[in-house]
């Protein structure tokens, strides 16, 4: 048992040096917090590393709630997100509020190259997302059907559609193998707050659609809240859903939503902070700070009252085999989401000539296959669309 102020400073060292992704952002945990300060066990933060991939959510940032929860607490479980989270929403909104003021930024190229960087930064999400979650033939199958939908079906119908089918295929198709887990976490959630939980998550996934059609405000925090209620595993993942959320309704456009998530591979944290570049430059609903607090809020909520909801159960819950199966399966279908992503729309937004083609692929190869950090492909990749422009 600690303290909540031990919770904020430990995560607030990581919010603001955790680059790479939630993939990478949970190896920072594990040596944060299991090997150097001991907090749990290798086998607890594995078992709940599981139950976040399980959950609709950011996966990191749901990780880190729980671990606060878990060492202080409610005020450590708040601790925990709001010093991993600052960091990078602040970065964000100051680069929202100054990127669209600057006309100069805009005309140099430099959001054209962040364009560019954001195709090289999906690429290596979606390699590295299907050699872990498709390691067999048959969720590469799933993975490919899911794509296949979702570029069928733009926007939200085609993801869900991709979800539902790789739930499906995968309680059919993906038995073999189940988890093996050691050793039940401890929540300190009683039963009853679960039950609450669940039963807020669904009241506002069903009843704020009803309300948004008649003001503006729960529209716009509806609009992220589903966002947040439709990704599996957090990261790149919520790349599509939130384009189909703001970009295909009008809010603002497809360059300005590229450029936002190149800049925000620049920065530690979790990429849900995206939410916060978003709803500052948004032309519906609230803007500016106000929009940018909503639209964070909105977007981690549901992974939070989703976590809280089922962590009471969970140690029941993991044991049944189609809960596995059901895991396996929706995993393979999001990396088939991502990568429909991956050519629609931020390939074909970004890439439209032969040298912003060749900006991509030496972007790629220095992610890819030298290893540099994110950050230095956003700057290579700015760097290169300045100097395209200048060309051209």
């Amino acid at each position: 048992r600690g303290k909540a102020g031990e919770v904020f400073w430990a995560f607030f060292k990581l919010g603001m040096t955790s680059f790479g992704g939630p993939i990478a952002h949970l190896g920072f945990f594990r040596d944060e917090f299991v090997t150097r300060r001991k907090w749990l066990s290798d086998e607890a933060y594995a078992d709940l590393v599981v139950l976040c991939q399980f959950l609709p959510g950011p996966a990191s940032s749901q990780v880190g709630f729980a671990l606060g929860l878990m060492r202080a607490g409610w005020l450590g479980a708040i601790s925990a997100f709001a010093a991993f989270t600052l960091p990078s929403a602040a970065a964000l909104f100051l680069f929202a509020i100054t990127a669209t003021q600057l006309s100069i930024v805009m005309e140099s190229g430099a959001l054209d190259g962040l364009k560019i960087a954001a195709v090289a930064i999906v690429a290596q999400a979606v390699w590295g997302m299907g050699k872990t979650l498709c390691p067999d033939r048959q969720r590469v199958i799933i993975a490919l059907a899911a794509t296949v939908t979702a570029l069928i079906f733009p926007g939200l119908q085609g993801i869900l559609g991709a979800i539902v089918l790789g739930i499906t295929l995968g309680s059919f198709f993906c038995r073999s193998g189940e988890y093996q887990v050691s050793i039940e976490i401890s929540p300190r959630i009683r039963p009853l707050i679960g039950i609450l939980s669940l039963s807020l998550f669904c009241i506002f996934f069903a009843g704020l659609p009803l309300i948004a059609a008649h003001h503006q405000s729960v529209a716009f925090f509806e609009s992220f809240y589903r966002a947040g209620s439709l990704v599996f595993g957090g990261g790149h993942v919520v790349l599509p859903t939130l384009e189909a959320e703001v970009v295909q309704r009008g809010w603002l456009s497809l360059d300005e939503f590229i450029a936002g998530y190149g800049a925000a591979q620049a920065i530690p944290g979790p990429l849900f902070t995206f939410a916060a570049y978003l709803g500052a430059i948004t032309q519906f609903g609230p803007q500016g700070f106000e929009g940018a607090m909503t639209a964070l809020v909105a977007i981690f909520l549901p992974g939070f009252l989703l976590l809280v909801g089922v962590l009471p159960f969970w140690n029941n819950l993991r044991q049944l085999p189609w809960a596995q199966s059901a895991i396996r399966g929706t995993n393979a279908a999001i990396v088939g989401v991502l990568l429909s992503a991956l050519y629609s729309p931020v390939f074909i937004s970004a890439v439209r000539d032969g040298l912003e083609l060749g900006l991509a692929i030496a972007s790629i190869v220095f992610l890819m296959v030298w290893k540099l950090p994110p950050w230095s492909i956003v700057l290579f990749a700015s760097l290169g669309g300045v100097f395209i422009k200048w060309l051209t």
